[in-house]
């Protein structure tokens, strides 16, 4: 990330997660990205901005494999992101935070809320995309594929982000079965907004509506912005993001 001013946390495996920590009033807010992306996204530098005129702590991190953090991308999986936000959070954080997660920071905000839900306060899911690996990934992939996959080791998929395919590993797949929230009962005891776009080519609504009727919460809704893609990053769909950080966070200071 050029030209970017970062902090490195430095944990005890080797691992180094670099981070910025916007220093604020309580509850937090700690922004999770999706796959292959970093703390330098639209959403990310936005939600950063619109904390520090609010005086509000703000965290933002790479994960493994990602950004300037160390690792390579394709030895990662989700139950290795999900242990670097548990990290970033329990080292860099006080108190209760608001969990706003991207795509697949969505799957991995809703972990975090299973396995440190002392640390979460609320949620907000921006096309969040629970458990893909097995329901979008592996359900789509051809009999061919699954056997190259499990033949190699690895197979490369076409990227509408990036000039460069997806490396998809087996690992991923495997460890993505180990992580799954919607095939097993899940509480969401705090206030969760879900934003989504009728335009998500990635990933569709119907996961979002999923989550909605799946999970067990007393104050769950769920925004869907008409013409939204998948990045969800034009000025009305970062204003609804804000507006529905605002309401989750007013109900938590209630």
């Amino acid at each position: 990330m050029p030209g970017m001013e970062h902090d490195i946390l430095a944990l005890p495996d080797g691992r180094r997660i670099a981070y910025r920590h916007t220093p604020g009033a309580g509850p937090g807010v700690v922004f999770l990205g999706g796959l292959r992306s970093d703390m330098t996204g639209t959403k990310a530098e936005h939600l950063e901005a619109w904390a520090r005129a609010e005086g509000r702590a703000f965290l933002r991190f790479d994960y493994t494999g990602h950004g300037a953090s160390s690792g390579d991308f394709t030895d990662g999986c989700i139950g290795d992101w999900a242990r670097d936000a548990r990290d970033g959070i329990t080292a860099l954080t006080a108190g209760p935070q608001v969990l706003v997660g991207s795509s697949m920071g969505g799957w991995i905000a809703l972990l975090i809320a299973k396995r440190l839900s002392q640390h979460v306060s609320g949620l907000i899911g921006i096309a969040a995309a629970p458990d893909f690996t097995e329901d979008s990934m592996w359900a789509a992939m051809s009999a061919e594929k699954r056997l190259a996959l499990g033949t190699a080791g690895r197979i490369e998929l076409p990227s509408d982000y990036s000039e460069e395919p997806y490396v998809i590993t087996l690992k991923l797949i495997e460890d993505g079965r180990k992580n799954l929230v919607l095939h097993e009962p899940l509480d969401l005891p705090f206030p969760v907004r879900l934003v989504h776009g009728t335009e998500d080519a990635d990933v569709p609504v119907s996961v979002a509506t999923r989550l909605l009727t799946h999970a067990d919460g007393p104050d769950m809704r769920l925004y869907v912005l008409k013409n939204a893609d998948h990045r969800f990053s034009s000025p009305e769909a970062l204003a609804l993001i804000v507006r529905s950080l605002e309401e989750v966070l007013d109900a938590t200071t209630a």
